[in-house]
């Protein structure tokens, strides 16, 4: 099968990835974006804290990223993912078996563990959430449960207690893993430790009344904030040799440059906070420091002639 050259192939049509298309569509890089159409906010109904779209619904960022990014005709968005990787010995990249890219962009981002408790997906997005950061002032004054077990649990429920009424960490039936003092910091801050099994959310969706245990009884509470394990999509990085850094994610440089030449990555599959505009704000640093990369250079074919090389 002959391989469709462009100059980049963005792995990831999130907030990330789209901003870093639009970039490279303005300085006329020829690019294709595979989109999973898997998105970690897909069942959110409203983000927040994004400057001039507070509140917004993620879907809708998305589907207008999408045509923004479009309305640049060197741009193209194929709705699937991406497979497999390959660099060559003359530096150009096989993806899958249709796409050669002289420079590659990862905007893969994570996967989240979600909690086996009846009629999560029908109350995920709208009372129950991943983030403190990203929902946690909508908790003010409300009674909140804490569902995870690992002993960062402390500083998540923490963080809650600058909104909530209480805070009540629930560890799903698993002996809660942090130490005594972990233990005692709980306790100090008034935050409640439940070692049990949470069977059901009570409620309809937006209307959360309250977590059943094992046994019958129902805690209540009006939001659940759950934290279990987020594995971010690291595995055409890895293939590629692309470092990591202590906890798993891609590291970059200051322009998103990984330690693979050619190889930019953004968004939550890189380390620090993990806020939709973050994420666009390092697909614009991913997008335009590699544009500049090709200056001085010739790209795919359809490129235009490149501009000078600057230090």
């Amino acid at each position: 099968m002959s391989r469709l050259e462009v100059d980049v192939v963005v792995v990831g049509g999130g907030p990330s990835g789209l901003a870093a298309a639009s970039w490279l569509g303005r300085y006329r890089r020829s690019v294709v974006v595979l989109d999973s159409t898997e998105y970690r906010s897909g069942m959110v109904e409203r983000s927040h804290g994004y400057l001039g779209r507070d509140p917004q619904k993620p879907l809708d960022l998305i589907r207008t990223g999408r045509e923004e990014v479009l309305a640049y005709p060197t741009v193209q968005i194929r709705e699937r993912s991406a497979s497999t990787v390959v660099k060559r010995d003359d530096g150009l990249f096989e993806v899958d078996d249709d796409l050669l890219a002289h420079r590659l962009v990862l905007a893969c981002g994570v996967k989240d563990a979600f909690p086996d408790v009846e009629g999560f997906h029908d109350h995920y997005g709208a009372s129950v959430f991943h983030c403190p950061s990203c929902d946690g002032y909508e908790a003010r004054d409300r009674h909140v449960v804490a569902l995870g077990w690992d002993p960062h649990l402390v500083g998540f429920a923490e963080t809650l207690k600058n909104w909530a009424a209480s805070v009540t960490v629930v560890t799903n039936g698993i002996s809660f893993q942090g130490d005594r003092e972990c233990r005692m910091e709980l306790a100090t801050h008034d935050i409640g430790l439940l070692e049990r099994n949470a069977i059901r959310f009570v409620g309809t969706r937006g209307d959360l009344t309250g977590v059943e245990l094992e046994g019958g009884e129902v805690l209540e509470a009006s939001m659940v904030l759950f934290s279990i394990a987020h594995q971010p999509r690291v595995e055409l990085a890895t293939s590629l040799g692309c470092e990591l850094d202590d906890e798993g994610y891609v590291a970059v440089n200051s322009k998103g440059l990984t330690s693979v030449p050619g190889v930019y990555a953004a968004g939550d599959v890189t380390p620090g906070l993990q806020l939709v505009s973050v994420a666009a704000a390092s697909g614009v640093v991913a997008g335009v420091a590699c544009a500049h990369s090709f200056f001085g250079q010739k790209g795919a074919p359809t490129s235009p002639d490149p501009a000078p090389a600057t230090e």
